[in-house]
């Protein structure tokens, strides 16, 4: 999905972390042996272009950015977005449901009053 306000937010995290453009193409070299041109980022910075999805995750990383949607704008999931389990986290919430006596534990470990 394109994001308009993504270069936005890439340019706010670089001058945030003091990073010149220069820097940043080094880093994707140096670090990580690709190559990019200073007119390729700053493309990105401006929203002509976007970034390939691999190299906005290094530039997270790069730029220090731990929760990637919330610092590219995106909403944070609420009650509406849906929730993904893995396997295991299904198969605990399977177990806990076939078992009557576990209804009352969940139920103070979330602080939940009937």
């Amino acid at each position: 999905m394109k994001n308009p306000e993504l270069g936005k937010h890439l340019r706010e995290y670089r001058k945030k972390n003091n990073y010149s453009v220069d820097y940043v193409i080094e880093c994707l070299k140096k670090d990580y042996n690709i190559s990019y041109s200073s007119k390729s980022l700053y493309s990105w910075e401006v929203g002509q272009n976007q970034p390939p999805a691999d190299i906005l995750l290094i530039l997270c990383k790069i730029y220090k950015i731990s929760n990637i949607l919330e610092a590219m704008g995106y909403d944070n999931p609420n009650e509406d977005t849906p929730f993904l389990l893995s396997h295991e986290e299904k198969e605990i919430i399977m177990k806990l449901r076939s078992h009557h006596y576990f209804k009352e534990t969940v139920q103070k470990l979330m602080e939940i009053d009937d």
